[in-house]
This record gives C-alpha cells, structure tokens and sequence, in this order.
C-alpha cells in the first residue's frame, strides 16, 4: 500500500525538543492545510459536527534503519527497554503517529485544532472524527506508561519575556514549557537549556520542581 500525504501542519514547534510527549496535554493551536488535490469542499462536510478529531501523521524527522524490536523510552531515563510496540516511540517499523486533537474551527481548505503534539510542517496522511462512545475506555490501564509523568513543572516566566510572545500562544507556551522537555536523565540545575518556539528561542534552567526562564531569542532558522 502506498500513501501520501493530504496535509500538513503548521505550528509553533520547530524542532523535536520542546513537543509535547502525548497529544492533548497542551491547549496550543495548529493549523492543518490540505493539500490542493484533497481540497474539495465535500470532503469536510459534516466535520464541524464533532468536538475531536484522530489524526494519523508521519513521524518525518525520525531516521529508522531497519527493525529494532525494543527501545529505550526517554521518560524513563533512557536505560529500560520496552518492545517497540509497547510504545509510542517514533522509531518504528512504519513511522506513523497517531493523534486525538480538540477540533476548533475549519476555514475553507484550513483546519484549526489544539493540543497536537506535533512537529510544524509533519505529514498528515489522514483525518477520522473521534467517537466519544467507541473510542473512550474509561477504565483501561495505563500500564508502565504512570511511571513517564512526573508531574508539572511551576514556571518562572518574566513577564516582560513573556510578552513578546502573541498573547494567544502565551498559555500554550507556559504549558509546554510545564511538561519538562528536558530528557528524563538530564537533571542538572546549572544546565541551561534551549527550547525553539516559532520565531523564538526559549532558554530555561530547572530547579527541583520550578523551571525558570532566563532569556528570549530571536530564532535564527526560518
């Protein structure tokens, strides 16, 4: 079976580090553009109905060479091994992600959405309306998967950096920077770290369980 794309999504996260591990956790917008041989008016008829949506998206910047059945979860400190198909790892056999967003609007050919834990310009390969009925189990287990989050971080954001960000992307900004993008085994609190956030570089340290920013940026990648 041979697929491509039907659109591609525009956002504020340029780089892998920084994204959120697990969609929905970060109310952020994103912007999903079909592709000009998808752009029938009938093919979104009917969306507008439902507050989610699944996306299914191509893992892009992920560099698989050949089949590795065990991989090694960052949020677990990158020294425990998992099966690959125990994960959500982007290193896969097919490298295919799959997403449940908040649906907020579409505009012509333009599909709004939030808490996409997706890199800015990642293949969409397909769009399904989430079905609240079939797809929410209630009581399914989470598994190892409770031993990944630790908990938010409180973030320190002075807020005369703060404000040279639009104000729509503020809160979306403090919540990912909330998560902790920092790999599990990285826990210096000396350690300055950089985060890309549209045209910005967010630098940060963490201390115990606060993060504090201490400089803004101009990003120099487009």
């Amino acid at each position: 079976m041979e697929i491509e794309p039907i659109a591609f999504i525009m956002n504020d996260y340029k780089e892998k580090f920084g994204i959120p591990r697990q969609s929905g956790l970060v109310s952020l917008p994103s912007k999903i553009v079909l592709e000009p041989q998808f752009r029938d008016k009938n093919a979104l008829r009917g969306l507008e109905d439902f507050s989610h949506i699944w996306l299914i998206w191509g893992f892009s910047e992920a560099k698989v060479n050949g089949f590795s059945p065990t991989v090694r979860p960052p949020r677990l400190g990158g020294n425990v091994r998992k099966g690959v198909f125990a994960t959500r790892s982007p290193f896969r056999p097919n490298s295919l992600g799959l997403s449940v967003v908040k649906l907020e609007s579409t505009d012509g050919f333009t599909i709004t959405v939030t808490g996409a834990d997706i890199m800015d310009g990642t293949p969409i390969y397909d769009i399904k309306p989430y079905l609240p009925y079939a797809d929410s189990v209630p009581n399914a287990s989470n598994g190892w998967s409770l031993s990944e989050h630790g908990g938010l971080l409180a973030v320190n954001f002075p807020e005369n950096l703060l404000e040279i960000f639009p104000e729509s992307k503020r809160q979306g900004l403090l919540e990912t920077l909330a998560q902790d993008p920092r790999p599990q085994y990285q826990n210096s609190p000396e350690r300055v770290y950089t985060m890309a956030f549209g045209k910005q570089q967010v630098s940060f340290r963490v201390d115990g369980g606060e993060l504090t920013v201490t400089g803004v940026t101009e990003n120099e990648k487009p």
